[in-house]
């Protein structure tokens, strides 16, 4: 399967990529999308019996984001818990894995045994890769040995491939957006400080060095930031207002 071959839901995936380069993404859109790489996933994939996304977080951790069952959320945790299985490979190694029967598998026997009495017996789990990195693997769970073939491979690789896109515009977009707000914060404590400085250099015949000392004590005394420490110098100025 070439990766120019369309998929289903790629209208869908057309669509929400078109508001995210309008930056109109929310955390809702965020969750949207999420939602919507499983859903591609089990009509892409037509053997799965549960698919889910597992992302890593920017501590490393890794969470499984969407879920379309509790097969899907159980396996994935006892994944997490035991730190082997074939989502954490794929992710380790940047490499797809598959798993043709969890009851003859050697590779990874603690999860492997653990998730043989659910009724799992295939795996198949791709990594999700941009040039920023990879951000997480999409998986497809089927209750039948020997559910996935290469076909199967290649068509989830194409379809994550878009769903690594989608993700990593996602938290590109999430990223400007916190650091925006950070910027924003900083702005207003380093004004919070101007106007305390200049508030005590009026009030006490100080000048503008003498003055940030005086501030600096003051947040010091009260175990306080210089912006907490302005705030509070100009609290009872404002209410005069």
């Amino acid at each position: 399967m070439s990766s120019e071959q369309a998929l289903p839901l790629d209208g869908e995936l057309a669509a929400v990529a078109a508001r995210m380069s309008g930056l109109l993404l929310s955390r809702e859109t965020v969750d949207a999308v999420l939602e919507l790489i499983v859903a591609l996933a089990g009509a892409t994939v037509t053997a799965a019996a549960g698919a889910g996304v597992t992302l890593v977080d920017d501590a490393g951790q890794l969470t499984t984001t969407s879920a379309s069952d509790s097969l899907v959320r159980d396996a994935d945790a006892l994944q997490y818990a035991l730190a082997e299985g074939p989502c954490v490979a794929a992710l380790a190694e940047c490499a797809p894995q598959r798993i043709d029967d969890v009851t003859t598998e050697r590779r990874w026997r603690r999860w492997c045994a653990a998730v043989a009495g659910s009724g799992l017996r295939s795996v198949l789990s791709t990594p999700m890769v941009t040039g920023d990195g990879c951000h997480g693997a999409i998986k497809v769970y089927a209750t039948t040995p020997g559910a996935f073939g290469p076909s199967d491979e290649r068509t989830l690789a194409t379809f994550a491939e878009r769903a690594a896109a989608l993700v990593g515009h996602a938290r590109a977009h999430e990223r400007a957006s916190r650091f925006s707000e950070q910027f924003k914060h900083t702005l207003r404590d380093r004004d919070l400080v101007g106007m305390a400085k200049g508030y005590l250099m009026g009030r006490d015949g100080l000048g503008e060095d003498a003055a940030f000392d005086r501030l600096l004590t003051l947040a010091r005394a009260h175990g306080r930031t210089p912006a907490a420490a302005a705030a509070d110098l100009l609290a009872p100025v404002s209410r005069e207002r």
